[in-house]
């Protein structure tokens, strides 16, 4: 079990690096993409599609580290009427939906990357399957984390993040 956790601890360490990286790596891109436009009339060939590419991959890992932090959607004043116990079980089936959804977009994600192969993006000439393999990969994170949470496993990292009340 011990064994477990640490890989798990290490795989989504690596995953939330990946994620902030990825996001200074944006914002960096794009503040000298205004900064070069605005002073110097230039803009970087690449800037545009390698923003938009860490922005479809951020957006993604975003999506797995809200679900593990427990920060997704959730509007409980309906289901509040019922028993703690009706509650319980439509949490865990809502687990088996989450976790079906991460399943999805391995299998779609990673069919869609493959067929993306033989494309190349433009300007960078980067293989274009490389913006659609963070499906599968989110679809990894989502499963691990709705299996760890289904087994009353608590993923979430940071317990101080403000909920919107």
């Amino acid at each position: 079990m011990n064994l477990i956790k640490r890989l798990y601890s290490l795989i989504d360490n690596i995953f939330e690096k990946f994620t902030l990286v990825s996001l200074i790596l944006l914002v960096c891109i794009v503040t000298t993409q205004v900064i070069t436009r605005y002073f110097f009339n230039f803009v970087f060939f690449w800037s545009e599609e390698i923003t938009l590419l860490l922005l479809v991959w951020f957006g993604f890992m975003g999506i797995a580290i809200g679900f593990r932090e427990y920060i997704h959607l959730g509007i409980d004043s309906f289901t509040n009427l019922f028993p703690k116990i009706f509650n319980k079980i439509l949490d865990k089936v809502i687990l088996v939906i989450v976790f079906a959804f991460g399943i999805y977009l391995i299998v779609q994600g990673w069919q869609f990357t493959v067929l993306m192969l033989e494309s190349t993006l433009p300007a960078t000439k980067l293989p274009s399957s490389i913006t659609y393999i963070v499906m599968p990969i989110t679809g990894i994170m989502i499963c691990l984390y709705a299996l760890l949470q289904l087994f009353n496993i608590n993923t979430a990292k940071y317990k101080d993040i403000e909920e919107g009340h």
